[in-house]
């Protein structure tokens, strides 16, 4: 056991090495959940994708009005 006002130790934690129980389960929760997610995400970018509602965008710049010469 610790001292009062002393730091605590990594020996004093109870599941310091290993996870288990409530806390486990809680880790594996989440990270089963987060790849559900991924797959979701996933499925519906290849499922709603079409290309053919595109903008298409012009990147030339020919006359900007208003303009002058620096030179």
């Amino acid at each position: 056991m610790s001292k009062i006002g002393s730091e605590p130790e990594l020996r004093d934690f109870d599941d310091y090495d290993t996870l288990s129980g409530e806390k486990k389960r809680v880790v594996w929760g989440v990270i089963i959940v987060g790849i559900l997610i991924g797959c979701a995400f996933f499925a519906a970018s290849k499922i709603y994708t079409d290309k053919g509602d595109v903008i298409q965008i012009h990147d030339d710049i020919t006359n900007v009005p208003l303009s002058k010469s620096i030179l």
